[in-house]
């Protein structure tokens, strides 16, 4: 207490808002689910055929969160797991992560949700879930982490938190929440088709929040998707259908192309990396970390092209380097990692990764 004391009251003052506003800048909240991801040790086989899997833990909002911490940045996940072993595991990956996890909540009712993800020759994805229900889609509202969501700039979602009750109203609620603090509100719908009742309700349980969200991500295939068949490339698609009136940056993932970016001011394209795909699992969401963490450093990066255009190239980057290897999080870049390559990713004008 004497050395609170001890210097002007007014300055002890602004030290503590200054702890506050760089808490404020820096933090990334996460929300939704986390799982366990069993993938084939064999690449171009059935589940059926598959001789082993890896076990790895993923959901889409847990891969970012981990992901922003390895790169040096401040993230946090809420959401809900079984009470039991993968559910521990899960919770104490995200610890050793760095990543806050202050806002996990374990269900002795439910399990954690599991799920098994093919790798075609190719090194695209084919998913079967068990969740029946799993703990992720029975988070309630008076489960909330109201104060960590207060705290975040950004608060990172995506979709699939949408398609049960009560986690969708308490996905709403946790909106809502944040929305008010001020955060900018960042969307990755996520399409796991197989999880919805059909696709009708895929699309319109998307749509529902799409117009609340500043930063949304979506891949070509999400594109095509949502529109019913428009041309995922046809930039007035785009503009006429998905670009809302309160959107600040919309950014579209083109697999081995890299992305094209969507502002009010001005659009164009970032090449890829070139790198030996051995899984696209996780590209995305290490995609989105990338381009979250350089946000949650300079909240209006979205405003400048050339800026917004040299954290593009980093966040595809993060996609390259998390897709030589299998599973999402064991295969997250660092930050050095990221800067190491990208030098040499200069060196190669025609150059990709596979992000979606």
């Amino acid at each position: 207490m004497a050395e609170a004391t001890a210097g002007p009251l007014n300055s002890h003052s602004n030290d503590a808002a200054t702890e506050v506003s760089e808490e404020k800048i820096s933090l990334v909240v996460c929300f939704g689910e986390i799982l366990i991801d069993f993938v084939p040790t064999v690449a171009g086989v059935s589940l059926a055929e598959a001789p082993a899997f890896k076990k790895a833990p993923g959901g889409a909002p847990a891969n970012v969160a981990v992901g922003i911490s390895r790169l040096g940045g401040s993230s946090a996940f809420i959401g809900k797991v079984g009470k039991d072993e993968f559910g521990y595991m899960l919770a104490d990956i995200l610890k050793k992560n760095k990543v806050n996890n202050s806002g996990i909540r374990f269900d002795p009712g439910a399990r954690t949700a599991l799920a098994f993800v093919t790798l075609r020759a190719d090194g695209e994805r084919e998913f079967m879930f068990y969740r029946n229900p799993s703990a992720d889609m029975l988070l309630k509202e008076s489960e909330l982490d109201i104060d960590l969501i207060k705290k975040a700039s950004i608060f990172h979602y995506g979709s699939i938190s949408l398609i049960e009750e009560p986690c969708r109203s308490t996905h709403l609620a946790a909106l809502k929440i944040a929305k008010e603090s001020g955060c900018i509100l960042s969307y990755d719908p996520n399409l796991r088709l197989p999880l919805w009742p059909s696709s009708e309700a895929a699309r319109q349980g998307i749509m529902s929040i799409w117009d609340q969200a500043d930063v949304i991500k979506v891949s070509e295939d999400e594109i095509s998707f949502l529109t019913e068949g428009d041309d995922p490339y046809d930039d007035n698609v785009i503009q006429k259908k998905l670009f809302h009136a309160n959107l600040k940056l919309l950014l579209v993932t083109e697999g081995q192309d890299g992305c094209r970016y969507y502002t009010k001011k001005f659009s164009g394209r970032v090449k890829g990396i070139k790198v030996k795909a051995v899984d696209t699992t996780g590209a995305g969401d290490a995609f989105v970390s990338g381009i979250l963490s350089n946000l949650a450093s300079d909240l209006e990066l979205y405003k400048d092209e050339k800026k917004l255009k040299e954290a593009l190239l980093f966040a595809n980057a993060c996609g390259a380097i998390t897709v030589t290897e299998r599973g999402a999080i064991p295969a997250l870049p660092t930050k050095d990692a990221v800067l190491d390559l990208l030098p040499k990713a200069s060196e190669q004008p025609q150059c990709f990764c596979a992000i979606s």
